[in-house]
């Protein structure tokens, strides 16, 4: 199989200044083509830093894509070892890009200084794949067998994430023309309310015994949970029956926790779950400030089945917007099942929707309590036919508690509703 190596350039990746999303980005792509990705470096702008670095990537991959260090500035050096690296002799401009460039510059205003023609000069010991985005060229550069040891390719993009990955379909194609790439194929399972540790404790023999040409990643994130992404390296055409026999497996270990076979949301699941249905649905939120409905509200197409939200921090709006009576605000307080409850029937009855999701918390980082510590969530669900509370327990900073609370909160709803047609049915 095929492999590479991405490295971005720049000492302001390395101070943190700039996140690196190039490497992202690209590595998806390759992905795409069946190019699977060994190893992301950085590197600072210093000369001898990056040869070492090219040097070493060209050993290990038989591709070697390089990000930044080719604007009109001083610090960008990406050119002079590329001219080192390929043995170059001088330089030569390229006439395609320099078109670009005059165009790119008319069109912004902007005259066409000496530093920005020196930008389509190039080292002519590499090819040119032009950058109808950018002002810099892609410089490529193959070697033969003898160099590293096998067949390599190098490719060095512009800095500019646009840029970047919009020159990505120029590049594999031309990969795709000097080496022959197998396919990969990919599928995203969708975990939500199990912890990845648990989640990979839960599911370690199913793991184990996977198929030598399956490889298995856990990514989690606090508003979409454990996504599972199985991968199958070459052996692509039986991928499908390979994936809905694992995926079928899973189901079998994880049940409900799975609440999609594909990369997407819990807003938009439920969402789908919602439209589907031709219901509706409302939020009343205090510890999560309204970022319920606004996950829900960010998905197209909303408008149909979200019909409001009260974001009701204060104990007044609670009890005379949403109408929950003082004695449980007394009597329970509002970090409650009861309070949530009637936060839940309020806001259902308000707006006549036929759902509705409430949350109650601490989400830090004071205010908690014995009996509430900090990170502590009441999730209230509601329909016409019942009302359901639960408790759920984090111990994160402020916005990654909201986040969990928010995601939580959509998760009990599309269970809740889940069960609702269920039980219509």
């Amino acid at each position: 199989m095929t492999e590479a190596s991405i490295c971005t350039i720049g000492d302001e990746i390395l101070i943190g200044q700039v996140v690196d999303t190039n490497s992202a980005g690209i590595a998806k792509e390759l992905g795409k083509a069946g190019i699977m990705v060994r190893e992301m470096v950085s590197v600072g702008d210093e000369h001898q830093a990056i040869c070492d670095t090219l040097n070493s990537a060209l050993a290990k991959s038989d591709i070697v894509i390089v990000t930044g260090g080719l604007g009109p500035t001083k610090d960008d050096v990406t050119k002079k070892v590329i001219y080192e690296l390929s043995g170059s002799t001088g330089y030569v401009t390229d006439s395609r890009q320099l078109d670009i460039i005059h165009r790119i510059l008319a069109s912004r205003g902007l005259d066409v200084l000496g530093r920005n023609r020196q930008q389509a000069s190039v080292p002519d010991g590499c090819r040119v794949i032009p950058n109808r985005l950018g002002t810099a060229p892609v410089m490529a550069v193959t070697f033969p067998e003898e160099r590293y040891g096998h067949k390599a390719a190098l490719y060095s993009l512009p800095g500019v994430p646009f840029e970047a990955l919009g020159a990505m379909d120029d590049v594999i194609s031309d990969i795709r023309s000097s080496f022959s790439l197998s396919e990969i194929r990919h599928k995203t399972i969708m975990t939500y309310g199990i912890a990845e540790s648990a989640l990979a404790e839960r599911i370690s023999g199913w793991e184990s015994a996977l198929p030598p040409c399956v490889r298995l990643a856990y990514l989690p994130d606090p508003l979409k949970g454990v996504a599972l992404r199985m991968s199958v390296y070459g052996n692509a055409d039986n991928a499908d029956e390979i994936f809905a026999r694992e995926t079928a497996g899973l189901r079998a270990i994880l049940g409900d926790a799975i609440y999609a076979e594909e990369e997407k949301t819990l807003q938009q699941v439920t969402g789908e779950l919602l439209k589907t249905s031709g219901k509706t649905v409302s939020t009343a939120e205090s510890c999560t400030g309204g970022m319920i409905a606004s996950l829900i509200a960010s998905v197209p197409g909303a408008s149909e089945y979200f019909k409001g939200s009260v974001v009701s921090y204060a104990v007044e709006v609670k009890e005379n917007v949403l109408g929950v009576p003082e004695s449980i605000v007394s009597g329970y307080g509002v970090v409650s099942a009861e309070c949530v409850a009637a936060m839940a029937e309020g806001v259902r009855r308000l707006t006549g929707t036929d759902f509705s999701v409430a949350t109650s918390g601490i989400a830090g980082p004071g205010g908690g309590t014995e009996e509430a510590p900090v990170g502590t969530v009441w999730v209230g669900v509601s329909s016409g036919n019942r009302t359901e509370t639960m408790k759920f327990s984090f111990r994160n900073d402020r916005i990654r508690n909201m986040e969990r609370f928010a995601a939580s909160a959509l998760d009990a709803l599309r269970k809740f509703i889940i069960s609702e047609i269920n039980y219509c049915k």
